[in-house]
């Protein structure tokens, strides 16, 4: 991906695109990777970096939604569990099937849990990851060390999906790309262009890299901005109803010690009614989350002190071993975009996840709600509807079944490159260059040829693009991510031709940032 390359042809080309697509993170990008795969011309603008607030930022399943079931919301499950098989077949390389163990309570608990996450395997029925079952409580205790024994009496074993949400972004983007879409991050959406009868034909663009101003024609042009989906309903109608309800997610990350087995810890009665999940991820332990209502949507949302004593004081009730704020490797929060109830006093986690898409008057296609998991069959919804209202002649998904880029089978995951799927050995290749097989941290694993690698095929532009979503060592380790910037800004400024004042803006605005994920 050549943002140049990109940019120089949207602000060039008098194209009117099939679609335009403002927001580039799981929903936007399921959208261009549906339209494209259709044959579709594309176009993708996001105003920071892909996933910058709210998709990388997920807790890493790909799952129905166990909590959905609960509150009998059967039919988003059953759409859930089954973009969940499609996801792990095709993209091998960041997906993989993930043991949960819910620890019980007693003869009833173990009987409903059993009993509920049967008929949830039932749901994915072909695509079903394996059968859930009861477990001794020593069997509990042999396969997650560190459980309370005095909380538990058994356990029950289900199977989800796990993945690298910012990792799948880049693929599915890469994807669309060499189905002929065009994506640019850094790029954006100001105001929509309208004709006489007040129909969107287009947008104005703002790069905010080169500093242009320009116009995109787009015959369906798409709100797929998430938490911020209210903004540009703003440019297209001033004083519209909301749409959005955002809430707040926040996760800890801790060392693997914490949970040394291979199970995941899924807690599924906390204080304020969500589910706590504790589960490995590259080596590590993530632990959450929350739900938080918020007024306001932000980039970089902040995790909250209550937000962080709840999980820490609930993983501790459940493990014999309780982290200590010093533990915790990095907090993340995230914002997630749900769509708006119309009851008021609904608390979010009652706020349906499905999607939903609005047509306006102006033609401006709108998609809220949603997650991770459906990314795909939102792309494919939207583009549908889209198909609809124009009267196109409508041609079925070819989604279903499409390989992201990056596709390899039988992953070594004890293999620190091994996210790159197919694109690992012209890593490797890259990395005797130049001497770019240098380490930037070994306890990351991060060497610098994958800071070029990001730079040349993963646009990214800044530090923070390279440490937070193409690795992830921003949310691995905070403190270590922090060391590694000023190599990285050196490497960086070289492939983009900046200068020493660069390298030195860009790790102090890195320590900035990041500082909120170090307690």
């Amino acid at each position: 991906m050549d943002r140049k390359k990109m940019i120089d042809k949207l602000r060039s080309d008098s194209q009117t695109y099939d679609f335009v697509i403002i927001g580039g993170g799981a929903t936007g990008i399921g959208i261009a990777l549906e339209a494209s795969a259709r044959g579709y011309s594309v176009a993708l603008l996001e105003k920071s970096d892909f996933t910058k607030s709210t998709s990388s930022k997920a807790t890493k399943l790909l799952h129905g939604g166990v909590r959905y079931l609960a509150q009998g919301d059967i039919g988003l499950v059953r759409e859930a569990v089954v973009e969940r098989g499609l996801m792990l077949k095709n993209a091998p390389h960041i997906t993989k099937t993930q043991s949960f163990i819910i620890p019980t309570h007693g003869l009833y608990d173990e009987i409903l849990y059993t009993v509920g996450l049967t008929f949830y395997d039932l749901l994915a029925g072909k695509l079903s990851l394996g059968r859930s079952k009861r477990i001794s409580k020593a069997k509990t205790l042999k396969r997650i060390s560190l459980i309370n024994p005095d909380k538990i009496s058994a356990g029950v074993v289900y199977y989800d999906g796990q993945f690298d949400d910012s990792r799948m972004a880049i693929n599915v983007l890469q994807s669309s790309v060499e189905m002929g879409a065009l994506v640019a991050n850094y790029c954006a959406v100001e105001g929509l262009t309208k004709d006489a009868k007040g129909i969107v034909t287009g947008v104005k663009v703002l790069d905010e890299v080169g500093g242009s101003t320009f116009e995109i024609k787009g015959k369906q042009v798409v709100n797929a901005t998430g938490v911020f989906a209210d903004d540009v309903l703003q440019m297209d109608k001033p004083g519209a109803e909301k749409t959005i309800s955002p809430s707040q997610g926040v996760h800890l990350m801790l060392d693997k010690s914490f949970l040394p087995g291979d199970d995941a810890i899924t807690i599924p009665k906390t204080d304020d009614g969500r589910v706590l999940f504790l589960v490995p991820w590259h080596n590590r332990v993530i632990v959450g989350t929350t739900d938080t209502p918020l007024e306001k949507e932000s980039l970089e949302p902040v995790a909250l002190e209550e937000e962080i004593g709840f999980i820490l004081n609930t993983a501790s009730r459940y493990l014999t071993k309780a982290p200590q704020r010093s533990d915790v490797l990095s907090v993340f929060a995230g914002l997630r975009p749900l769509a708006a109830p119309k009851a008021k006093g609904n608390k979010t986690k009652e706020i349906s996840r499905s999607h939903k898409i609005y047509t306006a008057d102006s033609g401006l296609l709108t998609i809220v709600g949603g997650k991770w998991t459906t990314f795909r069959r939102m792309g494919q919804d939207l583009v549908d509807k889209a198909e609809k209202n124009h009267n196109w002649k409508h041609i079925p998904t070819k989604t279903k079944h499409l390989k992201i880029h990056g596709y390899k089978e039988n992953i070594n995951h004890s293999d620190p490159l091994y996210f790159y799927g197919s694109d690992e050995e012209q890593v490797l290749r890259l990395s005797k260059e130049n001497g770019w097989d240098k380490s930037i941290s070994d306890s990351m694993g991060v060497i610098q040829a994958q800071v070029v690698w990001a730079v040349r095929n993963e646009m990214a532009l800044n530090v923070e693009d390279f440490l937070a979503r193409r690795v992830r060592c921003q949310l691995l380790n905070a403190k270590e991510s922090i060391t590694m910037a000023p190599e990285v800004a050196k490497i960086m400024a070289k492939e983009l031709d900046k200068d020493e004042a660069w390298q030195a803006e860009q790790v102090a605005d890195y320590k900035k940032v990041t500082s909120n994920y170090i307690l």
